[in-house]
């Protein structure tokens, strides 16, 4: 696809400075001198601005900032900002919010809010990521996504798992070293297939146990050991719906921290149409006409909601709408 990586969370050219990550004097340097630090609670990174609109960016504040005094472990490196300079993200999920709505937080729909005691005046809180990220700039988005993947990997990875010893962060955060039996771990991308299954003017979506009513997006799914991406995208279609599958091709690809995963966007051409859902994997699918999926995205359709806005699925939907695959 030519415009493939205009995808939300796609790369924005930011430093990642990896010759910086084992330079302890110079990390040390950058957070005396003020760099910035982005806090994160539980998964959810602080932001300010425009909370309704969703004009908003993240909210860096330099070590020392009261904001961040619940850190659970030394900052993690995001990359070197060319106006910004080095940039930094840190855990506070350590801090405990006087009035938390635990039914909302982690679920799929979050549009709660919370807010540090020491940001009652900048009006910056913490924010479900995947409810803001379309208001970010593509620079803001790579390091919210670089900040919520690295975090979220040391919060879930705390012991070695070749002895079960604690581990240490090293390397400003990129990867965990065990003091026992000096094994070294790096922060976990988990690959997945993205399909757009096309037969003609239809496309195939589905819908899992558990989603938003009405919600549909592309089929997807985990690819297993020993599996290239196109054999992985005839077998999880296959699986889940039935339908067997010709020529694949690949579109684009998204980083999509929510927790871990490599979201590859791929093509396909259906070889049959009849429909065998799998009912622990979806609970429908149905294929979807071309003038069926622009009354889907204009909201006019009784039955279908489009896949969630930022997503690779609604990306690759988008284009295929407007007929820019190629």
């Amino acid at each position: 696809m030519k415009r493939a990586e205009t995808v939300l969370f796609a790369s924005s050219g930011l430093d990642r400075a990896a010759e910086m990550r084992r330079d302890e004097a110079a990390l040390k340097k950058a957070l005396k001198d003020g760099a910035g630090v982005l806090p994160l609670w539980r998964g959810k990174p602080m932001l300010e601005g425009d909370f309704e609109t969703g004009a908003v960016s993240p909210a860096f504040r330099p070590m020392g900032h009261p904001t961040l005094a619940k850190a659970r472990e030394a900052p993690v490196f995001l990359g070197r900002d060319e106006t910004a300079g080095p940039l930094f993200a840190v855990d506070i999920s350590g801090w405990v919010p006087a009035d938390v709505d635990e039914d909302q937080i982690g679920g799929f729909v979050d549009n709660t809010v919370q807010r540090h005691p020491s940001e009652e005046k900048t009006g910056a809180g913490f924010a479900e990521l995947r409810r803001m990220m379309t208001g970010l700039s593509v620079r803001d988005a790579e390091l919210v996504a670089t900040a919520r993947g690295l975090l979220e990997w040391h919060r879930t990875h705390p012991f070695c798992s070749r002895c079960g010893a604690a581990s240490e962060m090293a390397e400003a955060g990129w990867h965990r070293a065990c003091p026992s039996c000096g094994a070294r771990h790096f922060p976990r991308t988990d690959p997945v297939v993205i399909m757009l299954i096309t037969d003609g003017e239809r496309v195939l979506v589905g819908r899992s146990p558990g989603w938003p009513e009405r919600m549909y997006s592309l089929l997807a799914g985990f690819i297993e050991p020993g599996e290239t991406v196109e054999g992985a995208v005839r077998r999880e279609v296959m699986e889940e719906a039935g339908i067997k599958v010709g020529r694949v091709s690949y579109l684009s690809s998204q980083p999509w921290p929510f927790p871990a995963s490599l979201m590859m966007g791929c093509r396909g051409e259906a070889l049959s149409r009849e429909i065998t859902i799998d009912p622990e994997e979806l609970e429908d699918a149905r294929w979807v006409s071309r003038s069926e999926m622009l009354e889907v995205f204009a909201g006019r359709h009784p039955e279908i909601a489009p896949a969630r806005k930022g997503a690779i699925a609604h990306f690759l939907l988008e284009h295929w709408l407007s007929d820019r695959l190629d």
